[in-house]
């Protein structure tokens, strides 16, 4: 008797074992699906349209994400790492204004990942205090490297001017409105960052 309570205990065990692996396989194959979705270059994608790319129901998304923002939550975490991998990367050059030369490579590289990224999150910023607070600590994050290159080397404009210079914004423009390449984006702000830094 007591082998068939043991067996009555373990089997609710493994079917909750069981389930909660299949719901970890779904989450990351919604997450996967809207980054996928949005790496293609829809602006904004449906909750219909995830459902549809990960291969799971409506109910599914909905049961993992109370809504779409935490959907975007999840992704940006995943996108964090990709810039965080490339940011991390030790410097080669021996002084600031060689760092500050490799920067815009570096970004150029994180920005065309997250490019597509910020564009979905842009058009849902306004609905989503997230969203924005995502913005903002990106742009944090990417003015405290910078300042940790140049230190004190150079004064407040020429530090904002940097900013400005290597920001997301000023890559987009350029690849997006302007319709440089990659290679020609890069070239022109190593161009004016050289200049500014001189």
């Amino acid at each position: 008797m007591a082998d068939l309570a043991d067996l009555k205990t373990d089997a609710p065990s493994g079917s909750s074992d069981g389930r909660r692996k299949r719901g970890e396989d779904n989450r990351a194959r919604i997450v996967a699906a809207m980054l996928e979705i949005v790496q293609s270059g829809e602006v904004a994608p449906s909750a219909e349209q995830v459902a549809a790319r990960a291969d799971v129901g409506l109910r599914t998304v909905f049961r993992h994400f109370s809504d779409m923002d935490s959907l975007y939550r999840e992704m940006s975490e995943a996108i964090e790492i990709e810039v965080k991998a490339v940011a991390d990367q030790p410097f080669k050059a021996p002084d600031w204004r060689g760092r500050v030369l490799e920067l815009v490579g570096r970004r150029g590289v994180a920005f065309e990942k997250i490019g597509p990224f910020r564009k979905a999150s842009d058009a849902f910023r306004h609905r989503s205090r997230f969203l924005g607070d995502d913005a903002d600590r990106l742009s944090q994050r990417l003015r405290e490297i910078l300042e940790r290159v140049v230190a004190d080397a150079v004064d407040r404009q020429t530090l904002e001017a940097l900013d400005l210079l290597l920001s997301f914004e000023a890559w987009s423009r350029l690849r997006e409105e302007q319709g440089l390449s990659v290679d020609q984006t890069q070239a022109v702000l190593e161009t004016a960052a050289r200049r500014l830094i001189a």
